[in-house]
């Protein structure tokens, strides 16, 4: 299985745990996981992936690794939400998506479907 891992945004606690709230409810079981955390670090997303409930068939050292690869790679990209989340205050969260691809292809096509 391939996962993905993306830094989605800031959002105010309250919004992000609302959000997670719905999407929880609106979905059963899913290969999508949003996470929240105060700090644009390594070790945060690292914390905030280790405490995802497991997924069904998730190998969650390849989840990790996925996490990784992205901070070495997107060097820019992190330093941009480091300074968006300084800027933002201290009632926000950085929030990240990490899936399976397979799951995140049909959530995307669902989301077509319904809009067409």
């Amino acid at each position: 299985m391939e996962y993905t891992f993306e830094i989605l945004g800031i959002s105010p606690v309250l919004d992000f745990f609302n959000y997670q709230h719905k999407f929880n409810q609106k979905t059963l079981v899913t290969g999508i996981e949003y996470l929240g955390t105060y700090q644009c670090t390594l070790d945060a997303f690292l914390e905030s992936v280790e405490n995802v409930p497991p997924k069904q068939g998730w190998n969650m050292d390849r989840v990790v690794d996925t996490v990784i690869q992205f901070w070495l790679n997107h060097a820019e990209r992190i330093r941009y939400w480091q300074e968006r989340l300084n800027d933002s205050g201290h009632q926000n969260l950085l929030v990240s998506r990490v899936a399976d691809l397979t799951s995140l292809k049909a959530q995307f096509e669902s989301l077509l479907g319904e809009s067409l």
